[in-house]
């Protein structure tokens, strides 16, 4: 069927380096298609260079090219942070989100190599396969789509981790040993998540796992560090009095809020087909800003809005782990969001310590008539009433 279908058709197949897309990659190319692997560079550290895996699948006979996308995950990241997407028990959705700038970057590349079909070598029947159906299928229509693990030859061949090492060690392509045939990683400039054999069991810590972007709150300093960072419309432009982008922004404070033991997730996703998955996410630099946009929120958002927008940041937050983040119900959910987080400006200073932290004082953000606070001790001691939020 597969020979049928995309017999003539140039592959662009979207490489992460991981086991299984590796895996389905050369299985193509040996079926005789004419297969280039695009590897995108979206501020991952877990699997090495991204120069580095592009030179050495060329080398080993596998046509690669890499594309920057570090910028365009960066205000993904940003997006995250403003909607406050966060997924079941405080999961950032770093994966999820990955997945809308993988295929939005990689797919117009793809058309400029003579790519007609899409490829991805997502674990059948997860998460990543649905989300790549999706954002094929909105995103690059104009492509045929190729979903592996739906081959039953595929499911023959490689019916576990460890046939795919061996099938990969067979022609010289020796990415994995035996001893990471029961763990896997993803990461990006958003965070890092761990899967493994172990955690599948709920017996097993979740201390288990090693932080590649953190450390665990009792590795961290025993010295107190500051953090201020300010926002415009709900956007981070500036980290400690210094002027920033999205990307340095990001990789700012992930190197900040990691160092602090800030921050590790254990969770137990509800995933898309009905099942639960145990994950340990990193994520540390999205929960040191969202911490700090949310007092500013907490401080400008009259009560009303401040309920519409939990709303409607539940509703993205599901879209983004599901792979709809270019659907109706987002796009507009996103436009209400921009409308109320529009003048979202002002400073914010916390303390980190250990895995901690400590709100220390807001400055800088606009008082409205419908915000104003109320005081007890300022305006008088024998009844409440309303006086400046400053």
């Amino acid at each position: 069927m597969i020979m049928h279908e995309f017999k003539g058709n140039k592959i662009g197949f979207c490489m992460s380096g991981g086991l299984s897309c590796l895996t389905v990659s050369k299985w193509l190319s040996e079926q005789g298609f004419d297969v280039i692997n695009f590897v995108a560079d979206i501020g991952q550290t877990d699997e090495g260079g991204v120069d580095e895996l592009v030179r050495t699948l060329n080398m080993k006979g596998m046509r690669a090219v890499g594309v920057d996308l570090r910028h365009e995950m960066a205000e993904m990241s940003f997006n995250l942070l403003k909607y406050q997407a966060i997924y079941g028990d405080g999961y950032w959705n770093t994966t999820s989100a990955s997945r809308a700038v993988l295929i939005m970057g990689l797919s117009p590349v793809m058309r400029e190599y003579g790519c007609t079909v899409l490829a991805h070598g997502s674990v059948g029947g997860g998460n990543d396969q649905r989300r790549f159906d999706r954002y094929g299928k909105s995103l690059a229509s104009d492509m045929k789509l190729f979903v592996p693990w739906r081959i039953p030859e595929l499911l023959d061949l490689f019916p576990s981790r460890l046939s795919m090492i061996e099938y990969l060690a067979s022609f010289e392509l020796d990415f994995y040993s035996s001893d990471k045939a029961h763990h896997s990683t993803d990461a990006n400039l958003a965070g890092i998540s761990h899967e493994d054999k172990m955690l599948e069991s709920l017996e097993t810590p979740c201390t288990f796992i090693q932080p590649l972007i953190s450390v665990w709150p009792q590795q961290a300093s025993n010295e107190v560090e500051t953090f201020e960072v300010r926002f415009d419309g709900g956007r981070a432009v500036e980290i400690n009095n210094k002027s920033m982008t999205p990307l340095d922004v990001m990789v700012e404070s992930n190197q900040i809020a990691g160092r602090n033991g800030i921050w590790m997730c254990n969770g137990l996703e509800n995933r898309i087909n009905g099942t639960k998955g145990r994950g340990v996410y990193e994520a540390p630099g999205l929960e040191l800003l969202g911490y700090c946009l949310r007092q500013l929120y907490q401080a400008t958002l009259d009560k009303q809005s401040d309920q519409l927008f939990e709303t409607l940041s539940s509703l993205i937050s599901k879209q983004v782990y599901e792979g709809r983040y270019f659907e109706t119900a987002s796009r507009a959910s996103q436009m209400a969001m921009d409308e109320l987080t529009a003048n979202t400006n002002g400073r914010v200073k916390v303390s980190l310590y250990k895995g901690n932290i400590f709100f220390q004082c807001l400055r800088d953000y606009p008082i409205f008539p419908d915000t104003v606070q109320q005081k007890r001790f300022v305006a008088g001691g024998h009844r409440w009433q309303s006086g400046s939020a400053s």
